[in-house]
């Protein structure tokens, strides 16, 4: 089933005809930096949901949840990663429930989800787990915001195990299980917008090789919604656990009912 997914994008395109690839490293002109500059403070005034995803580094391979080992939850902190999301949304609910995020590259998170897709062993099991924050962990997503930062060895991080062996984190507002539906889709690069699957892809390792930072898209498909454990301890206002992390005007913050709505 996952392969109609990707296989409808192939078909849809490979009757395109290819256009050269436009080239986004030279100096943007001043419209453009006008509309990058008016974008970014439109979207600053428009509330973020922010979630961590967690997922297993490349060729490491989880275990599933009931195993106890001292070995496996001593080598659990060096194989699982995590990195905060802030452009996470649901895209569809059918025929198949998809989601869609990005993520900056180079990344090591990045990298180990096209990893995943580009295995076949790994088709019909989750990738990753999307954790959907709660007003109440700002903390949580500070950590996963830092890349030189190993989170699942800080004690202040409270997680357990979905059924696939991934990590989900306690007191998140929810939790869903996703297999990627194929590899990422460079936004610095639309060329797969324009020509063939198939040429894209064969052409794909070259800009991924280019330096500088970018982004990539990444669709996902949502396989469960995991039952999330309450975190141990007691927060300072237990009202946030039930309330969704959002990011606004570069801080975090929550929902609010209007006034005589």
């Amino acid at each position: 089933m996952l392969q109609s997914c990707t296989g409808t994008v192939r078909c849809a395109t490979q009757n395109l005809n290819h256009t050269p690839f436009r080239s986004y490293s030279s100096a943007p002109s001043a419209q453009a930096r006008l509309v990058k500059q008016s974008l970014r403070k439109l979207l600053r005034e428009t509330a973020q949901p922010v979630a961590v995803v967690t997922s297993t580094l490349p060729d490491h391979k989880t275990t599933p949840q009931g195993d106890s080992s001292v070995q496996i939850q001593t080598k659990a902190l060096s194989i699982f990663h995590g990195a905060t999301l802030s452009s996470f949304t649901s895209i569809a609910l059918d025929p198949h429930p998809l989601v869609a995020f990005s993520l900056r590259v180079p990344s090591r998170m990045a990298l180990a989800l096209n990893a995943h897709a580009s295995n076949p062993q790994m088709q019909m099991s989750s990738h990753m787990v999307v954790n959907i924050l709660s007003a109440a962990q700002p903390h949580i997503a500070r950590l996963f915001s830092s890349p030189g930062l190993h989170p699942f060895s800080e004690s202040e991080v409270q997680w357990t195990r979905s059924v696939d062996g991934l990590p989900v984190i306690k007191g998140a507002l929810g939790a869903l299980s996703c297999t990627v539906v194929g590899r990422s889709l460079p936004l610095n690069d639309t060329r797969w917008l324009h020509s063939s699957m198939d040429e894209w892809e064969a052409e794909v390792q070259q800009v991924e090789g280019r330096s500088g930072l970018a982004s990539e898209l990444f669709i996902a498909r949502v396989l469960r919604v995991e039952d999330v454990q309450e975190p141990e301890g007691q927060f300072e206002d237990d009202r946030l656990r039930t309330l969704p992390l959002l990011y606004h005007q570069r801080a975090y913050t929550t929902v609010g009912k209007i006034p005589n709505s």
